[in-house]
Parts: C-alpha cells; sequence; structure tokens
C-alpha cells in the first residue's frame, strides 16, 4: 500500500507507551519511515521545583519507551531506532528537528489543557509555513469534546446523563486497540546527530526523588503489571474504594495521566467484567466515566478552569488576609488538629498520592471547615499529585465546593471526625503517617482534643505540642459556611 508520507514525526506527550496508540498508528501506516520524539518542554519544566516526581515518573517512562521502540524495530530487522530525546522549549523545538530531518508530517494525540492547547496552536502555524502537516487524534479518553450530546445537542453538566448516554453509545469501535507491532517497520533509524538517548535529570536541573522508595510500579510494564493485579481484585472495589488503609483502588491514575496504559484496555475490561454481573466493575468504569466527562467540562466549558462553573458561586466571600494564610499553612502541613485531615495531608506531602475519599474530605475541610477558596486547594494539589491533571482537579475540587457541575449541594458538609470514624474505624490510615498519636486507643485517634488526659499522658500526646489542639471547631465552621453560602441561596 503506498503511503501518504515519505518521513513522518511521532511527537510523544501524555501518551508514553509503544502499543495502542492512536497517533503512532497513524504515523507508522501514513509514512514511509517515522521518526520519535519526546520533549522535556522547558516552559512547563523551569517553573519546578527541583525535585519533582512526575518529572522523575516521565524520565522513567521515556526511557523504557525509548528501549520498546528499539525492540519493536528490530523485529523488522531495523537497528538503532528510538527515540529522540530534548531538552528544549517544545513550540521552537519541534519545528527546528521537522526541518533538519526533512519531516513531512507530525503526528501526535490530542492534549486538552489551555497551555498544551496554546502550545499546539503555535506549533502547527509554524509547521504550516515549513510546509510540514501536523495531525492530531484522541487518545487519552474515550470520549472527548462534542461527541457525548444531549438531545439538544448540548454538551452534559450533570454525570448521571452524560453515564447512561456514554454507556448507550461505547462500542466495539471506540474500544479497538491501535496496532502497533504489525507497522513497527516504518520506525526509522536514530539520526547520527540524535543517537546520544535520555539525557539524565541532572543534566537537566532536576535531583531524584523518593518514587524509587515509595515502590512505585514504573513505564509502561509497571502499568501493565497495576493493571493485572487490579483485575483480581475489581469485584472487589465497590466495597473496598472508601477505605484509605485497604488495598481498594486501581492506583493507576499517574499511567492513565501520562499514558503508560491504555483508557481502552482499562475500559473495555472494566465493561467485560460489568457485563458479567460484577457490581465493583461497574463503580471502577463509574470513575473512568467521570474521567471523560470532567475532560468533556473542561473542552466545552474553559471558563472553569479559573472560575466557579457556577457563575454564582464566585460571589462568595473567602476568608482572607493573615490568618486566612496562617489557616492555609496549617491544611497544607497536616497541623489542622484533626487526625483523618492531617494524615491526608502528610500521604500527600510524602508520597503525591491520595486517596479518592481523603481528597473529598480534605477538600471538604478547605473550603467548608476553613472557608477557604477552593483555588488554593486546587492549586496545592497541582503541585503535589504525582497524578495531576487540570480538569479532574477543577472538577473535584469544583465538586467538593459545590461550585462546579452535578457538584454536592452546598449544605452537604463533611464532618472530618465522622468520616475518620466511617472510614478508618481502627485508625490504621492514622497511625501510618501520624505517628504520633499511634497509642492512642481506636476511640481517642479520631478526635485527641476530647481523649481524657491520662489517656492523652499514657499516649504520649501532648496538645499544643506534638499535637495540635483543632484549629476551628467544626460545629461553629458549619454555621459560618451555611451564612457564607447564602449568597448562592439568594441568587
Amino acid at each position: 500500500m503506498q503511503k501518504k508520507y515519505p518521513v513522518g514525526l511521532m511527537w510523544f506527550r501524555r501518551d508514553l507507551r509503544a502499543f495502542d496508540n492512536a497517533a503512532l498508528h497513524h504515523a507508522l501506516t501514513s509514512c514511509q519511515q517515522v521518526h520519535c520524539v519526546f520533549v522535556f518542554d522547558r516552559e512547563i519544566l523551569d517553573t519546578l521545583p527541583r525535585q519533582d516526581r512526575r518529572v522523575e515518573f516521565i524520565w522513567e517512562a521515556i526511557t523504557e519507551l525509548h528501549e520498546q521502540l528499539a525492540l519493536l524495530a528490530a523485529k523488522h530487522t531495523t537497528k538503532g531506532a528510538g527515540l529522540i530525546v530534548q531538552h528544549a522549549v517544545a513550540s521552537d523545538a519541534l519545528p527546528k528537528l521537522c526541518e533538519q530531518l526533512s519531516v513531512d508530517a507530525v503526528f501526535t494525540n490530542h492534549d486538552y489543557e489551555p497551555q498544551a492547547l496554546a502550545r499546539d496552536a503555535k506549533v502547527q502555524a509554524l509547521l504550516e509555513k515549513q510546509g510540514t502537516a501536523f495531525h492530531t487524534f484522541k487518545d487519552h479518553v474515550i470520549f472527548e469534546r462534542a461527541e457525548v450530546l444531549t438531545l439538544a445537542s448540548k454538551p452534559y453538566s450533570v454525570f448521571t446523563p452524560y453515564k447512561n448516554a456514554w454507556l448507550k453509545k461505547v462500542d466495539t469501535f471506540y474500544l479497538k486497540p491501535y496496532q502497533i507491532e504489525s507497522h513497527a517497520d516504518a520506525l526509522a533509524m536514530l539520526p547520527a546527530n540524535h543517537q546520544q538517548g535520555v539525557p539524565s535529570l541532572e543534566a537537566m536541573g532536576f535531583e531524584k526523588t523518593n518514587l524509587h522508595d515509595l515502590k512505585i510500579p514504573l513505564g509502561a510494564t509497571g502499568g501493565a503489571q497495576l493493571f493485572d493485579e487490579f483485575t483480581s481484585r475489581m469485584d472487589a472495589y465497590s466495597e473496598t474504594r472508601n477505605f484509605p488503609a485497604v488495598k481498594g483502588p486501581s492506583y493507576l491514575g499517574v499511567h492513565l495521566r501520562f499514558g503508560t496504559v491504555s483508557i481502552r484496555q482499562l475500559a473495555s475490561a472494566g465493561l467485560e467484567q460489568q457485563g458479567a454481573g460484577s457490581e465493583g466493575a461497574a463503580v471502577w468504569l463509574s470513575e473512568l466515566i467521570w474521567r471523560d466527562f470532567y475532560a468533556q467540562i473542561l473542552a466545552n466549558f474553559p471558563h472553569a478552569a479559573n472560575q466557579a462553573f457556577k457563575a454564582e458561586y464566585d460571589k462568595i466571600q473567602w476568608e482572607q488576609g493573615d490568618a486566612a494564610q496562617a489557616l492555609f499553612a496549617a491544611w497544607c502541613e497536616g497541623r489542622t488538629g484533626y487526625p483523618m485531615v492531617d494524615a491526608a495531608m502528610a500521604q500527600i506531602n510524602q508520597t503525591g498520592y491520595m486517596h479518592n475519599r481523603l481528597r473529598m474530605v480534605v477538600a471538604s475541610f478547605l473550603t467548608k471547615d476553613l472557608g477557604l477558596d477552593w483555588r488554593w486547594g486546587e492549586r496545592y494539589f497541582a503541585e503535589k499529585l504525582n497524578d495531576f491533571d487540570l480538569s479532574a482537579n477543577n472538577g473535584g475540587w469544583q465538586w467538593a465546593a459545590s461550585s462546579g457541575c452535578d457538584a454536592q449541594p452546598y449544605f452537604r458538609i463533611f464532618n472530618p471526625t465522622s468520616q475518620s470514624e466511617k472510614f478508618d474505624a481502627e485508625g490504621k490510615f492514622i497511625r501510618r503517617y501520624l505517628p504520633q498519636l499511634a497509642k492512642l486507643s481506636t476511640k481517642a485517634i479520631h478526635a485527641p482534643w476530647l481523649a481524657a488526659p491520662l489517656e492523652l499522658m499514657a499516649a504520649g500526646v501532648e496538645l499544643g505540642k506534638n499535637y495540635p489542639y483543632p484549629v476551628v471547631k467544626h460545629d461553629e465552621a458549619r454555621v459560618l459556611t451555611l451564612q457564607r453560602y447564602a449568597v448562592v441561596k439568594k441568587s
């Protein structure tokens, strides 16, 4: 079959795998020769701290990807293939690389975040001036943008009808994997001046983190390992997912974020086990659909990236000034005096991960106990989460603050103590991340300020010294929150 382009370039971004990859498939089937590139984009990296688990995760993933591409090419007798890796401003580097390699067309997968869209528009404009085509493909979600609409051809803003429409539309066409290996004979040898491999973290100004100490399975092989392990306990997901001390979640968030797993493969497995009657699979599949839902919200309602989805919620007067900043610092550092909140913040600070139930608890606490703007918490999560994804992070925070689409009612305010008693009844999670409270009884560990002085003394807990008193009283904070949100009720 005659291919359209002599030379193509596959630009990897958040799709770091050499299997079931839409853009890579189209590049290989459309071009006689395909070069592959990943750019550590300085426009993003230069804004990050010198230790960032996400950068190290990406580094590990592309190191493996480089090897996988070489192996795929070698099966077709092409030796010396692999990944061109650059540390540069991507919007400048891509057009220059295309010029050097006489590239006829660039292939890449869609990225939906505002900064990425601006970058891609700039790259496309520069490539057009050079006479180079720019092709992008859907790969990160099952349905994107305007693919699932209401009967009135409008985007959905409520999850359940979106989910029903999603389930009605999905079929083997949308879940079919993109073949790579059978077309890998088009992979080109690395050009002579691009054989230096993957630059070290240190060469890019970064330092190693505790990523390996956390034993997170890395790269596409790590994603496959996690997924295989989760499929054996997917049936129990609906029962185990809310308990942070239990191995309930799939832990695939960071792999979904950087594309070291295929969303089509995951959704197919969820649908298959749901079809076999698995309640756990049905609930897990709903979580994957929430991911699509929030992605299409950001695409169709871009104002939500910086403003309340429901405009009337921007009338809320959040706490400001030094006192508010002090409360925010206590929340960030896990010094609120509420063990479930503080243990959750210790988890994200130490590992870059936070259990989903805890994300809801700490977000509710920030907005409705401390009266702080949800955007403060959203930014903190953006800095800390290994699996940070703008649409999901924004959607989750606006859900907790009641300002988002299909959010919890503003008068629903999580009680951090009862959440702790319900979802960490024995205090196992709290003891892991707040060892200073480990010797407290199961009853006292959820609310140390209510414990008898003798028990506190016996457990080595000194309130105000090695563990703080609560920074607010929940019942009083609840009254203030209802007053604060009254402006919305009047709208």
